[in-house]
């Protein structure tokens, strides 16, 4: 485990004078930090603790709720795009996945994940709350952009959309602005990004863990994988859990935010990957049970002993348009190919093996991710 701490990024200088001098080089630090570790923290003044506090409060209402209150929220016709997704639905695509084997096999054996090859699927549950604009034409892919669950039930009914809108508007606020950094930093317009992901079905996608259930040290909450859309954002959890791997080390870093202050944690997605050529690659992480955890439950029980122990993520998916023709960026995937020939990816990699990035609809891809990724007997139902 490395005791690395993740670049600091201050989006306040960017908003402040954007075509300063010093904006230019925050823009250049998040693009060196998405090359070199596919993760950054972001620091942005105008994210409210308070404003986390009450979706965490919120959340943690919601899933201590009876499974058969929550069962009423599933969209499995919809492939989980919008909803409740229970717990042991979702299964980490790693586990059978040739090339992220590999990835695993390559790296020390101090610095690898907790063991998913027998892994079932995720014990965590998750909402899916959109964030999206609609699109001023018909999308291909309308089950991604379907209308929002909002829950019946009278404990969240009337505190539901407000609380889910303020914190989904801060988060998606910071990671657009960061993606216009991140475009600056690798030299495109401002816009690029932004833009292409205008009409993306971004989430705001909290995942839920019972810690009364699966609170043993070295529990799998969520198994090592990445993130099939571009970018995301988390805010501070309650229960720290979650591992990430550096790209240009190989080395497991338990994420750490500081102590005060307001920040948030980006990480690079299967899109941006796609988009950049794999210049920038999608950052490998896991959520696990450790123990740091279990401190954090033993204060909680303490500190709040009538709140639910369930480990709520603070999470937002951010995603380019469904309909946008992903291909790679020739000046970027060039670049790509100039750093591989020098350093390479995560732990040793053979220079024979080079990913091969299609053009393909972002639709298509976000479809060909999920098949994997739910149990089988939610595959069935999924995007018939």
């Amino acid at each position: 485990m490395s005791d690395v701490t993740l670049p600091i990024v201050d989006l306040d200088i960017f908003l402040s004078s954007p075509d300063s001098q010093a904006a230019s080089r925050e823009c250049k630090k998040v693009a060196d930090a998405l090359i070199s570790y596919g993760a950054l923290l972001l620091r942005d003044s105008r994210v409210s603790e308070d404003d986390n506090a009450a979706f965490l409060d919120l959340l943690e209402d919601y899933f201590a709720q009876p499974e058969q209150v929550l069962k009423q929220d599933e969209r499995p016709e919809l492939g989980y795009q919008v909803g409740v997704t229970l717990e042991n639905t979702e299964k980490p695509k790693c586990a059978v996945d040739e090339p992220c084997l590999k990835v695993i096999s390559r790296l020390d054996p101090a610095e690898r994940p907790l063991d998913i090859t027998a892994h079932s699927p995720d014990p965590k549950c998750r909402f899916f709350w959109k964030m999206s604009e609609k699109p001023p034409y018909e999308t291909q892919y309308p089950a991604l952009n379907a209308p929002n669950v909002v829950p019946q039930a009278d404990s969240v009914r009337d505190r539901w959309t407000p609380i889910m809108e303020k914190w989904g508007t801060s988060m998606k606020t910071a990671v657009e602005n960061l993606a216009e950094m991140a475009a600056v930093g690798l030299g495109l317009d401002r816009e690029t990004f932004r833009e292409a992901g205008r009409y993306g079905p971004h989430l705001l996608a909290p995942t839920a863990s019972d810690l009364v259930k699966y609170g043993e040290k070295d529990t799998i909450l969520a198994g090592f994988h990445t993130d099939l859309n571009f970018l995301t954002i988390h805010g501070r959890s309650r229960y720290p859990g979650l591992n990430i791997w550096a790209r240009n080390t190989g080395k497991r870093i338990a994420v750490k935010f500081p102590p005060t202050g307001r920040y948030l944690l980006v990480q690079a997605g299967k899109q941006l990957e796609h988009l950049s050529g794999g210049l920038i690659k999608a950052g490998f992480h896991e959520v696990v049970v450790n123990e740091a955890t279990i401190e954090a439950i033993e204060r909680r029980k303490v500190q709040n002993p009538d709140r639910p122990l369930i480990r709520i993520s603070s999470t937002f998916f951010w995603h380019l348009s469904s309909d946008y023709d992903l291909a790679p960026i020739a000046v970027l995937q060039q670049r790509a190919r100039g750093l591989r020939a020098d350093t390479i990816n995560l732990g040793k990699v053979d220079i024979d093996e080079e990913a091969v990035y299609e053009p393909i609809k972002v639709g298509q891809q976000v479809q060909k991710y999920i098949y994997p990724c739910l149990s089988q007997s939610t595959v069935l139902t999924s995007f018939k």
